[in-house]
């Protein structure tokens, strides 16, 4: 039997071998067919080795490491990844693992969805060109992905970070052939990139100020509340530059353009994205780093400032998309945002309560975005990859199981009671009123607070225009259309559909505050929380107030819908430049593409034509000798008459030019 501490590395472990074996089997023609296997079996294993890690954790809460210390010695036993330099100027990397309750959170969402994902790509993805590398990759990801949640120091989790990102590049362009999905996939790859030059900067000015230059966690985090009386604006500096990585990550202001055109890959790649691994590990970052966030208040409410900016932003472009995916991925990107200002709270709010707040909305929102979107992909699987949603209607006739787990999954969006997005939304809303009351950035907490309610009212309204005009309504299908439902996609509907329904009791009643409770017993939230207890208690007010707001966009959207089909026009046709504003996506990829795009296309070009100049003048001076050659060669050949000629002619010549010049 394998101890707990060593189920750490088989965690990660285990999808990487995974992904190996996918390859290995794509290249032998007589396996290529069974491809996912691998794939579905590691994920699964994986999934099992972190209920056994989570259930030690809830049993005693201290943080589980590999690697363990040596039983004889007492002494810590280092395994070293790499170390480069000598001297003061070492820089060495073990390899060291660690959960609590963070990471247990983040691994039982990756690992059991991730699984679900995999299983419901057997059935979409069957007969696709490129099969067995999917697989592959999406078991690289998941690796990737729980190295990043496990790493004990900054550089392993930079590296499971990386690999995270290159693993969307090659998902988001699977379909490389279609210009739009390889130009999405470079598109994601060098945003994205901006952000993690500012985090691996911050590391970097975090690592060259804690003494024996180590990047350990709680190595850093304990020295940094040493230091920053003394260091204040560099920890500062460091703390914007790991907010610049995560806003990359997670999509938001003003890097979240390469998230709405990651759709060009396959439907479950967008659920694998968008529900609880790429986006979410921004999240995860700043909760992370919650010690040293709330030593800089300032930092914590530029965080909130940008989360609520993004939610609203989103929410407004996701209520006139007619793209269903579109409307999902905006949805992601605009309740990433509600994360970003449940933890930027945690300055003004207790940092337990904010970052409670922010985890438990990114565990609910696991759940539901990923079944929105397979059941997204089970509409396009049907209706021959259209999904267009002018081209589709009464979907529920012929897709009755994929109605009901997407109704599912847009009525914990749209925080309808008593779905799971309705108890971690309230605690938000509840977080974010807290920090209003607080002395410090105060009233920019209560603006932040109405502007949450508007979105909120605005993600009902979007996620049930987008089922009343997919499944309700006469029948309408595109031409091609074949509507199915195999069980192989069903399964994983129906189970994300469920927890859809219940996970957010995990943390709705005094008798199941589990997720509250675990999650305090993490040592950052500890550390940040400077020991102080935070009770638990319902805000019956905000509740039925919040609980309203889901019913008001709900009804609003029926109304104009189902009830008056034509009244949804006549509102567009009244917002005028409103609508076509929100149609246009507020126009930002014009916006960048005049401020940032051409003048940079410019810029290569003058470089383009200045190199041509240069190349092409210093090409014209290396060649003349040759051509000089060119013309002198024919004088050489060799015959001893044709020398004494020349050389007489030679002789007449200087004679000629000395009498000519005497003369």
């Amino acid at each position: 039997m394998l101890s707990v501490p060593s189920l750490l590395v088989c965690i990660p472990l285990l999808p990487l071998v995974g992904a190996i074996f996918c390859a290995v089997f794509g290249g032998v023609k007589e396996l290529r067919r069974w491809a996912h296997l691998p794939a579905a079996l590691c994920a699964a294993l994986s999934f099992v080795c972190v209920a056994f890690v989570v259930a030690k954790l809830t049993e005693d809460g201290a943080p589980i490491e590999f690697p363990v210390q040596d039983s004889t010695s007492g002494q810590d036993v280092d395994i070293q990844w790499f170390s480069v330099g000598h001297g003061q100027t070492t820089v060495s990397v073990p390899f060291e693992l660690s959960a609590d309750a963070i990471a247990g959170i983040m691994l039982l969402g990756i690992t059991f969805i991730g699984f679900w994902i995999v299983v419901f790509s057997i059935g979409y993805m069957h007969g696709s060109p490129g099969f067995a590398r999917y697989f592959s990759v999406v078991s690289l990801f998941l690796a990737s992905m729980t190295l990043m949640v496990l790493a004990n120091n900054f550089i392993l989790m930079f590296a499971g970070w990386e690999g995270v990102g290159l693993c969307s590049y090659l998902l988001v362009g699977y379909w490389h052939h279609k210009p739009s999905a390889a130009d999405a996939a470079r598109k994601a790859f060098l945003v994205t990139r901006l952000g993690d030059v500012g985090l691996i900067l911050g590391i970097f000015l975090m690592w060259a100020l804690a003494d024996q230059h180590s990047f350990n966690y709680a190595w850093i985090f304990n020295h940094t509340r040493v230091k920053f009386e003394y260091y204040s604006e560099v920890y500062t500096a460091a703390c914007l530059l790991i907010l610049c990585g995560a806003v990359g990550k997670s999509a938001q202001i003003p890097l979240y353009v390469w998230l709405p055109d990651a759709m060009e890959g396959p439907t479950p790649v967008s659920a694998l994205i968008h529900a609880a691994t790429m986006v979410t590990a921004g999240v995860y970052l700043l909760a992370r780093c919650a010690p040293l966030f709330v030593l800089v208040p300032g930092v914590q409410v530029t965080i909130a400032i940008i989360g609520a900016a993004t939610a609203l932003l989103a929410a407004f472009i996701a209520l006139t998309q007619h793209d269903l995916k579109r409307v999902l991925a905006y949805s992601t990107v605009s309740q990433i945002g509600f994360m970003f200002l449940a933890v930027g709270c945690g300055g003004a709010a207790a940092p337990v309560m904010a970052v409670t707040a922010g985890l438990f909305h990114l565990f609910t929102h696991a759940f539901f975005k990923a079944v929105l979107f397979l059941s997204a992909g089970s509409v396009m699987h049907g209706m021959h990859d259209v999904i267009d949603m002018r081209q589709f209607s009464g979907l529920k006739r012929v897709m009755p199981i994929t109605r009901w787990t997407f109704l599912a999954g847009a009525l914990a969006l749209a925080g309808v009671p008593v779905f799971a997005g309705f108890w971690s939304k309230d605690m938000i809303l509840e977080t974010v009123l807290e920090a209003g009351h607080s002395d410090r950035f105060g009233s920019i907490y209560m603006v932040l607070f109405g502007v949450a309610a508007v979105t909120a009212l605005m993600t009902a309204f979007y996620t049930f225009r987008a089922y009343f005009r997919t499944f309700e309504g006469e029948l309408k299908m595109p031409e091609g259309a074949h509507p199915h439902e195999p069980w192989v996609m069903s399964v994983p509907l129906i189970v994300l559909a469920l927890g859809a329904v219940g996970i957010g009791f995990v943390h709705a009643t005094p008798l199941t505050h589990w997720f509250g409770n675990f999650i305090s017993k993490a040592p950052e939230l500890m550390q940040a929380n400077g020991g102080r207890h935070v009770e638990d208690h319902a805000n019956w007010g905000l509740m039925f107030g919040s609980a309203a707001i889901a019913l008001l966009g709900v009804g609003a959207a029926y109304y104009m819908y189902r009830v008056k089909p034509g009244a949804a026009e006549k509102a567009a046709s009244a917002a005028g430049n409103v609508y076509y504003l929100s149609l246009n996506k507020v126009y930002v990829d014009e916006i960048y593409n005049l401020l940032f795009v051409q003048p940079l296309n410019l810029l290569a070009g003058i470089c383009k034509l200045f190199e041509a100049v240069v190349y092409d003048l210093v090409r014209l001076i290396a060649s003349i000798p040759r051509y000089m050659a060119e013309v002198i060669r024919p004088l050489q050949n060799g015959l001893v008459q044709f020398y004494a000629l020349t050389m007489a002619i030679g002789v007449a010549v200087f004679v000629g030019m000395l009498l000519f010049f005497h003369w």
